[in-house]
């Protein structure tokens, strides 16, 4: 099958944004925590997480446009300048899902999802307690995507919360044993299977590709 970017426009709106939103493949599947400076805490699903540096260590999420319905999590962020991302468990896959619930302000979708929330000295924001792996940010600023209205959000990790045992000599972090979780699409979850790990690619070392992968 081809679609060309006639096709596209012309399938229904629902079926046109489930494919435009899987064709990227699966994405890390993250539930971000924020609190407002009145004490409410927010958790939402995210598949939109990605790295964007390692000095300073950044990392980004993309924002849908603010225009169309209140973003807890936007607000949160900038008062106080602080929030979390935290790994899905692949146990924990349908309560992470609920989280995109328009609830109200004053419910917590920690508490509706029957989450816990955990906290760390010294910073406000709140991490999901059953979470593999949590990262607290500090957030930097905000680039506007004319082309859509939505907003990369960009943070600054302050800290990194994982079980001992899961990281490598090179630094590495094992997925698979973590138990995290990816998202496909708005609402299709995997589980993490390491296939392979490979030295740094160098010209001089390029292996046989007609020998089968071990």
């Amino acid at each position: 099958m081809i679609l060309n970017e006639k096709d596209i426009q012309a399938l229904d709106r629902i079926k046109r944004l489930n494919i435009i939103n899987s064709v990227s493949g699966i994405k890390p599947g993250n539930l971000i925590g924020t609190i407002s400076n009145s004490g409410q805490t927010n958790l939402a699903v995210f598949s939109s997480v990605i790295h964007l540096g390692s000095n300073p260590a950044l990392l980004g999420f993309i924002m849908r446009p603010l225009p169309d319905v209140r973003r807890h999590t936007y607000e949160n962020i900038l008062e106080n300048n602080c929030y979390t991302i935290n790994h899905i468990h692949i146990n924990d896959v349908q309560k992470a899902h609920y989280t995109s619930v328009k609830f109200d302000k004053n419910i917590s979708e920690f508490d509706a999802c029957n989450f816990s929330e955990e906290y760390i000295e010294d910073f406000p924001a709140p991490f999901v307690k059953a979470s593999p792996l949590k990262i607290g940010m500090q957030f930097v600023e905000e680039i506007p995507i004319k082309a859509n209205g939505t907003i990369m959000m960009i943070g600054k990790i302050k800290h990194i919360i994982f079980p001992d045992g899961i990281l490598s000599e090179e630094g590495y972090l094992d997925l698979q044993q973590l138990g995290s979780a990816g998202i496909s699409g708005l609402n299709t979850y995997y589980a993490v299977k390491k296939l392979a790990s490979f030295p740094y690619a160098r010209l001089h070392e390029l292996p046989d590709f007609n020998s089968p992968l071990e």
